[in-house]
């Protein structure tokens, strides 16, 4: 019997752990189709909310926010391309690339959701920020984002320039905060097994087998004492 499960997504849009972590679960998703069936829902994270329109030289603000050596931020990096390389992801990232703000990609994600094309939009803006080095706040970029997702390009300007979603990204960070979520990618399994970090697919496939196993045991003892 194929198992359900619903998986929360909690990520950033300018996270490069969290495509890698997206790429390497519908990987594992993928090699248990038939056994496990996953329901994706997306919700924001971000890591950088207080940046201003334009945002800022990604080199020298990981150095400043974390301390490091423009040097240790580059081997940080390399390793990084290397690992998206590995699930089929291209990231352009250099010394010149830019780090923005994420609200309205964060907004726009949720009206997709209300469309069906929430995973689609994601992937789009993924690929918008880290391979085709565009601001994810712009929204000219986000419009031909949306339209590329199968999304009408008009409705999504007509959402960027109002402030539709605002509270419901708001709301969305302060929930995933409220339950413990500092750091992302974080994925929540029906609501109580974390899986932390871009792990690579056959980790994700070992903890999805675990957790579905868990659940078929409680079901199972559940109908025993009925």
């Amino acid at each position: 019997m194929t198992q359900k499960l619903k998986i929360d997504f909690v990520s950033d849009v300018a996270c490069p752990w969290c495509v890698i972590g997206l790429l390497g679960l519908e990987k594992a998703l993928d090699n248990v189709a038939g056994e496990i069936d996953a329901d994706i829902a997306f919700h924001p994270f971000e890591l950088n909310p207080d940046l201003p329109s334009g945002g800022k030289n990604g080199l020298e603000h990981i150095a400043g926010k974390y301390g490091m050596s423009f040097d240790r931020v580059r081997e940080n990096r390399a390793t990084i391309c290397h690992r998206a390389a590995e699930v089929g992801f291209t990231i352009n990232t250099s010394d010149a690339s830019r780090i923005y703000n994420t609200f309205d990609a964060h907004r726009l994600i949720a009206w997709a959701g209300e469309k069906g094309r929430q995973l689609a939009m994601k992937q789009h803006v993924f690929a918008l920020y880290f391979t085709q080095q565009e601001d994810p706040g712009d929204p000219d970029a986000l419009a031909n984002a949306a339209h590329a997702a199968g999304l009408n390009a008009t409705e999504a300007r007509e959402v960027l320039a109002s402030d539709r979603y605002a509270e419901q990204v708001r709301s969305e960070e302060a929930l995933w905060r409220e339950r413990g979520i500092n750091s992302v990618p974080a994925v929540v399994i029906e609501g109580r097994y974390l899986i932390s970090g871009g792990q690579p697919p056959e980790e994700f496939e070992r903890q999805l087998r675990g957790v579905a196993a868990r659940l078929r045991e409680e079901q199972a003892s559940a109908t025993a004492a009925t």
